[in-house]
């Protein structure tokens, strides 16, 4: 039956597709209940993907040729080419955005399109029906972000202390979140056909921010294979565009995705290239395998061919091994961080609260626990992505703005600490920073596998004793992680570090305010009596300068 073909996809007029007949209407009563929402998924008749056998090409997209420039699809023109982007050690902060149709449902986690399928099937029953009747593509005509103003999203980061940002434009669910020319099961074509990763970018190099975005889509090829007996929408041929259909597989980690979804993986990533130029282009673990090199190899040259041509610097952002040139690693999580100094271009992604994406009840860190996250891995030597959760109408809650806020305003005062410095030849000192490095030093770079003694527990609850060391520019700032209780009135600290005969001590002060400190230094340590703190900030943790004759400081 001939289709229509548009942008280089084959559709299906519904009316063509299935005739009206009484008994065919009895049949689809419940999916023709909700036609008026439906008719939002594509530009004027409603039209669905034509479906292709399980890993049929025409299922796919097909990536461009590759580019001609400096850099071929191999590992070693990838490393003779790639360098560090000059901003990223002095950035320090990033931001992470993960939003999209997971915030709708706002449940468990932003893998609600697995949960639905498999352990979580009575609760979206519950709520929006069986998940044939309602499948995961139905949130699409539900998502309405009437609130999402970029320009308000990234003034909010800049005054958080940002200088990078990082948008989820594809999780593992499989819907892109930008105006794509080659699915149409994007935000730009369904549900509020709005560009958001293009705002997003308009609002971020107007602002100054360096801009850069995470494809998960790797992961996509498995990631929402439902639970058996579980009944699903998912093997129905006019979604095969969206959901694969999905290959049964427990690893969505693994090499098994076909030769077509790979191709496809390509091709989008070749068009957020082309479209948005990123300038820190991250990707999730399910790159990982040597399977997948010569497809990854390639969209590493077209990434460094397409800035290298319009003369911008660019980087991959990947999890263990799974680009060996090319690119900045990631630790994720606190707990899978690197615990003792770790060389190299590296950042921790952690979330503001106990979900990447927005759920129902999220539990927000507060401002001091973000500084303190913040302080922790600058003291190891990484950056620090922080991850927000809009919510699905593009808001970001009052209590995450919070903490961005207050986060900003301790680094308005003491970025002097921050931006631009290094670690030091040990991360700090007191009962929760090791006196050497411990074991699995390098950190974990994904939540899996992670030793369950590490979920949720690094570092460990700060006390008044815990500093942090980083150095800047010859200086060398201690910050400690927790002040006393009456710390508002002045108190006294004691750093073992720089007792007499480990450090001579010229000069400390206290960054906020630049007020000089009263100090001594004895045989067991520098005594400081640090001046009363502004009430603003009494609580977020403080920051003392040292000055003085030591070359270890470095610069």
């Amino acid at each position: 039956m001939p289709g229509k073909a548009e942008r280089g996809f084959t559709f299906m007029p519904f009316d063509k597709f299935t005739p009206i007949t009484r008994r065919n209407l009895l049949k689809t009563t419940g999916a023709l209940a909700n036609a008026a929402a439906i008719q939002s998924l594509l530009p004027g008749r409603l039209f669905a993907q034509h479906g292709a056998a399980e890993g049929a090409p025409d299922a796919y997209a097909v990536p461009k040729p590759d580019l001609a420039g400096p850099v071929q699809p191999s590992w070693q023109s990838v490393r003779d080419f790639y360098h560090v982007p000059s901003w990223f050690h002095d950035a320090k902060i990033g931001i992470f955005i993960h939003w999209g149709l997971y915030s709708i449902p706002a449940h468990k986690s932003e893998w609600y399109p697995k949960w639905m399928y498999t352990t979580d099937v009575a609760w979206h029953t519950e709520h929006y029906g069986p998940p044939d009747k309602f499948g995961y593509k139905d949130f699409i005509p539900l998502f309405k972000p009437t609130q999402f103003d970029a320009d308000a999203w990234v003034n909010l980061f800049q005054r958080s202390g940002a200088r990078y940002m990082c948008p989820v434009a594809e999780h593992h669910d499989g819907f892109a979140m930008w105006d794509s020319d080659i699915t149409p099961w994007c935000a730009g074509k369904m549900g509020p056909k709005r560009d958001f990763i293009g705002e997003l970018e308009k609002a971020a190099r107007k602002q100054n921010m360096v801009w850069g975005c995470s494809t998960h889509r790797m992961e996509h090829h498995t990631f929402m294979y439902p639970a058996p007996g579980v009944p699903n929408d998912q093997f129905d041929p006019w979604n095969a565009g969206f959901y694969g259909p999905p290959i049964q597989d427990i690893n969505m980690n693994g090499p098994n995705a076909s030769a077509a979804f790979q191709g496809d993986w390509l091709a989008r990533i070749q068009e957020l290239t082309d479209k948005y130029h990123p300038e820190i282009l991250y990707m999730d673990n399910g790159v990982n395998p040597r399977e997948y090199d010569p497809i990854k190899l390639r969209a590493a040259a077209y990434l460094f061919n397409r800035a290298h041509e319009a003369g911008y610097e660019t980087t991959l952002c990947t999890k263990q091994w799974a680009y060996l040139y090319g690119t900045l690693q990631t630790a994720e999580g606190m707990g899978g961080s690197p615990q003792w100094i770790y060389p190299g271009a590296w950042q921790c992604d952690t979330s503001i609260g106990n979900s990447w994406g927005y759920i129902t009840g999220l539990r927000v860190l507060d401002g001091a626990a973000l500084v303190r996250q913040l302080i922790t891995i600058a003291s190891v030597g990484g950056n620090y992505m922080l991850n927000v959760a809009p919510m699905a109408d593009g808001s970001i809650p009052e209590d995450q703005q919070k903490s961005l806020l207050a986060m900003g305003e301790w680094l308005r005062r003491n970025g002097e600490a921050v931006y631009g410095s290094k670690a030091w030849l040990r991360p700090g000192e007191g009962p929760g920073v090791p006196e050497e490095a411990p074991q699995e030093w390098r950190g974990w770079p994904t939540g899996m596998g992670l030793p369950g003694n590490l979920h949720n527990h690094y570092p460990p609850a700060p006390t008044a004793a815990d500093f942090r060391f980083i150095v800047n520019k010859g200086n060398l700032y201690a910050t400690g992680l927790l002040p006393p209780e009456n710390g508002g009135a002045g108190f006294e600290v004691r750093l073992a570090s720089f007792g007499k005969g480990k450090a001579r001590i010229e000069r400390v002060t206290l960054l906020d305010g630049a007020r000089p400190v009263e100090f001594r230094q004895t045989e067991e340590a520098l005594v400081c009596n640090v001046p009363a703190r502004d009430a603003a900030v009494a609580g977020l943790p403080y920051t003392l300068k040292l000055e003085g004759a030591m070359s270890s400081f470095g610069t």
